[in-house]
């Protein structure tokens, strides 16, 4: 790697049931603390195609992108070095969902269960303007329809 930073994709994902908004959160490994999903993004792939990717192939989950959520800067520690990172979240609905493999451990959790879950104040932003960009889209969506 080279001084560029990386990129990573987030998928903040919701689904609606029986009339209820749910938000997924992951752990990837049970001494984990609960977070967005997220991915690295391949070489000579859009950071949608890897969120996309990345839900289909971990959590057996087809969804639909509605829209960017959010991005962020941060850093990783690789091999004893400090690597630049870019996040670039996008708001995603369910369509379908098979067997989640991909996560030691996952919830549907209403909004404020959510954001309890998530431990940093970046995570937790992000599900906040997730969460505003999906009623700006409602509403847009809406006036489509009429």
């Amino acid at each position: 790697m080279k001084d560029s930073k990386v990129l990573v994709s987030g998928a903040v994902i919701y689904k609606e049931y029986r009339g209820k908004r749910s938000w997924l959160v992951i752990k990837k490994a049970e001494e984990d603390d609960w977070e967005i999903p997220k991915t690295i993004v391949r070489k000579g792939e859009s950071s949608v195609r890897a969120a996309i990717r990345m839900m289909g192939e971990q959590a057996g989950m087809s969804t639909k992108v509605l829209e960017e959520a959010g991005r962020a800067h941060g850093s990783a520690t690789v091999n004893g070095r400090v690597v630049p990172q870019r996040f670039i979240y996008y708001l995603m609905l369910l369509k379908s969902s098979g067997e989640i493999l991909g996560f030691e451990r996952f919830g549907w959790f209403q909004y404020a269960k959510a954001a309890r879950n998530l431990t940093t104040k970046r995570e937790k932003v992000i599900l906040k303007q997730a969460r505003e960009e999906l009623k700006k889209w409602k509403k847009d969506y809406a006036k489509e329809k009429i």
